[in-house]
C-alpha cells in the first residue's frame, strides 16, 4: 500500500489517472500529448503507476494501451476512509466514463491464497455471496454451461444470468453474463467477464476483464468490481466479510 501512496503524492501522476478516468485504455501517445512533458517523463510516471497497480497495460497489435485499475484505491478507501465516514458515502464518488468502442474494464488485484483457494471463491456459491453482495451463484461450471445469479432477498427473481464459454482450473474463467435486476441493464444486452489467475510466490494476481460492453454502457454493469474484488481479497485473507455500500443492496 506504500507504493499506492507513494504514486499518488505526486499531482502529475493524479492527472493521469483523472486522464483514465476520462478516457480509458489510451495509449502513450495519446497521454502524452495532454502533457507539457518530454515523453520520457510520462513514461515514468506511467511506470511508477503501474508498479503500484494503479494502472494496467494490454497489447492491442502494435499499440500499448493503458487501463485505469480502480481496486487499489477501493482498498485505501476501505482501510482508511470507509470505518469514519457513512457506508454510502462511497456511492457519491462513482465516476462515470466515456470509453472507446467497444467498452473495456480491466482489474487488478493480489491476494494471498493459492490458485485453487481463489478458483473455489470464485465458483462456490456459499463463498461467492459473501463477498458479491450476498448473491448466489449457481452452475456446474462446465464449458458450455449455463449459470445463473440470484439473491435470497430478491423475491426470487434472477439478477444475472450467462454462460462459461472457457472453463480452465485453476487458471482461466471466461463468461458471458446478462444482467437482469433492472430494466436498464437488461438493455444493454450480454457482455463477457474474463476471470485470470496467475500464482505469484504465496500469493495470486487476480486480473477480471469485462469487456464487448458498448460505448457509454450504464455503470452499473462495472461498477462494482473494485468492491467484488476488495470483498474477495478480505475474505481470503482475513475470513471476515467487508461491509460496501453494494453489501447492504439486500440489507
Amino acid at each position: 500500500m506504500d507504493a499506492v501512496f507513494k504514486a499518488l503524492a505526486d499531482p502529475t501522476r493524479r492527472d493521469l489517472l483523472d486522464e483514465l478516468f476520462r478516457e480509458d485504455g489510451q495509449t502513450l501517445h495519446a497521454l502524452e500529448a495532454r502533457f507539457e512533458m518530454t515523453r520520457y517523463g510520462v513514461m515514468k510516471h506511467l511506470k511508477l503507476l503501474e508498479e503500484a497497480g494503479l494502472v494496467v497495460t494490454r497489447r492491442r497489435g502494435r499499440e500499448k494501451l493503458h487501463f485505469l485499475n480502480p481496486v487499489p484505491i477501493r482498498l485505501i478507501h476501505d482501510r482508511w476512509v470507509s470505518k469514519y465516514a457513512q457506508p454510502w458515502a462511497a456511492a457519491l464518488s462513482d465516476l462515470k466514463t466515456r470509453l472507446e468502442s467497444p467498452m473495456e474494464k480491466i482489474f487488478e488485484i493480489y491476494i494471498k491464497t493459492t490458485p485453487e483457494r481463489l478458483w473455489e471463491a470464485i465458483t462456490d456459491s456459499d463463498i461467492r455471496s459473501k463477498y458479491q453482495f450476498g448473491n448466489s451463484i449457481k452452475s456446474d461450471w462446465t464449458t458450455g454451461s449455463r449459470f445463473e445469479m440470484g439473491n435470497p432477498k430478491a423475491d426470487g427473481a434472477l439478477l444475472g444470468e450467462g454462460e462459461n464459454i472457457e472453463v480452465d482450473p485453476p487458471r482461466r474463467l471466461v463468461q458471458t453474463m446478462r444482467a437482469l435486476w433492472g430494466e436498464d441493464v437488461k438493455a444493454e444486452g450480454t457482455s463477457r467477464i474474463t476471470w485470470e489467475i496467475e500464482p505469484v510466490g504465496d500469493s495470486c494476481h487476480l486480473t477480471v476483464t469485462h469487456d464487448q460492453l458498448r460505448e457509454g454502457a450504464n455503470d452499473q454493469l462495472y461498477g462494482g468490481w473494485p468492491m467484488i474484488l476488495s470483498g474477495l481479497k478480505t475474505w481470503l485473507e482475513t475470513g471476515e466479510k467487508l461491509t460496501t455500500p453494494g453489501s447492504l443492496m439486500y440489507t
